[in-house]
């Protein structure tokens, strides 16, 4: 589905209220790029229009999420000597350093989206905390950079453009989702988010409260349902229903269980692989958290919790409170993520994206001075 979420945030308020929502049937995507623009462009139109009906105000920009497979989290170092005649570090030797971690990186048709400082050396020692007015020769850094294929990226702001919306800044999804997914406290310790999606299952791991890796593999619940049909001989809408647990008399749950079980254990084979190559498998404290529509399917955390031996939980929200409503579904979290993105990064001015096609290289500085030491 394509989620539109409108938010007013009032002084003095830590959560925005939530003004009017949007969703339309996904067309036109496949594994999370687009494949047909029209049809594309026509499930943005209409989730716009819901959430325009509903809030009673015109939607003419946005901030965007990205996922699809070609999202991943790549590491790269950089280095600078320190421009100041006294050796004094200021922001300007912080900025360069970062911008020699993305000089570094190979991209290959790649967009670096987002990027996260992990550390910093001066003088080839760690340094932790603020590094403006240190003294040094060298600066040295470590980041994650969230990249993104710049083909996918053209296509789907193309859409956006073509819908009458014109894209203020992209995020990368995980980083929207887990605003509302996550705690403080997860973060800091060390936690898996993992969105099922339709047609892809993302992964990402936090640690100090900020990502250490991101990776989308190519599997979703959607598979989980064509096994469903094949395995009985049933339509796909009955599969769909079996899939959530309200399986028919006539048919046996000990198979349906089976026939989920074998396709959500490659799903968690895959996960735990990919944390033991980055040496956090088994090493989470808080656990992993599931979100997205395959995160209801009956049976997933007893599972998840024998194959990748962790404390495994549905992802919830504090965001409303006690309060009631749809948007208490994780389905929606990346939709709300991108609003409180958007009250953290509200210096965009007027066709601030316009240029995305002259000068593809853009990074989001306001995320990076946020994550400063």
């Amino acid at each position: 589905m394509t989620r539109v979420v409108v938010g007013e945030f009032t002084k003095g308020e830590k959560n925005p209220r939530i003004i009017g929502i949007g969703e339309s049937e996904t067309m036109g995507l496949r594994h999370g790029y687009v494949v047909d623009s029209a049809l594309a462009t026509t499930s943005v139109k209409n989730a716009v229009a819901n959430a325009e009906k509903n809030s009673n105000i015109k939607i003419k920009r946005a901030f965007i999420s990205v996922g699809d497979i070609s999202l991943r989290g790549e590491y790269s170092s950089g280095s600078v000597i320190i421009s100041k005649a006294d050796g004094e570090v200021t922001n300007l030797d912080v900025n360069k350093v970062l911008q020699d971690c993305e000089d570094n990186l190979n991209l290959n048709n790649k967009k670096i989206i987002q990027i996260f400082p992990m550390s910093y050396k001066l003088d080839g020692k760690e340094v932790q905390g603020r590094l403006e007015g240190m003294r040094g020769t060298k600066l040295e850094a470590k980041a994650l950079l969230l990249t993104y294929s710049i083909q996918h990226l053209e296509d789907v702001i193309e859409v956006m453009a073509d819908a009458g919306v014109e894209t203020i800044d992209v995020v990368a999804a995980p980083m929207a989702f887990s605003q509302i997914a996550l705690s403080e406290r997860q973060k800091i310790v060390g936690v898996a988010l993992v969105n099922i999606g339709h047609q892809t299952t993302s992964l990402s791991v936090f640690e100090n409260s900020l990502p250490i890796s991101v990776h989308t593999f190519s599997i979703g619940s959607v598979d989980i349902t064509n096994d469903i049909a094949l395995g009985f001989k049933i339509p796909l809408d009955k599969a769909e229903r079996f899939k959530q647990g309200e399986i028919e008399e006539d048919f046996s749950e000990k198979k349906l269980g089976e026939i989920v079980e074998a396709r959500l254990s490659d799903i968690f084979e895959l996960i735990d692989n990919h944390l033991k190559k980055i040496k956090r498998s088994e090493l989470l404290p808080a656990g992993v958290v599931f979100i997205g529509g395959g995160a209801g399917i009956p049976g997933i955390e007893e599972l998840s919790k024998i194959i990748l031996r962790l404390p495994s939980s549905i992802g919830t929200t504090e965001f409303f409170g006690n309060s009631k409503t749809k948007l208490r579904d994780s389905v929606w979290f990346t939709a709300l993520g991108l609003v409180i993105f958007g009250r953290d990064n509200n210096n965009y001015s007027e066709g601030s994206f316009g240029s995305l096609f002259k000068d593809i290289k853009k990074t989001l500085r306001s995320s990076m001075k946020q994550l400063l030491p």
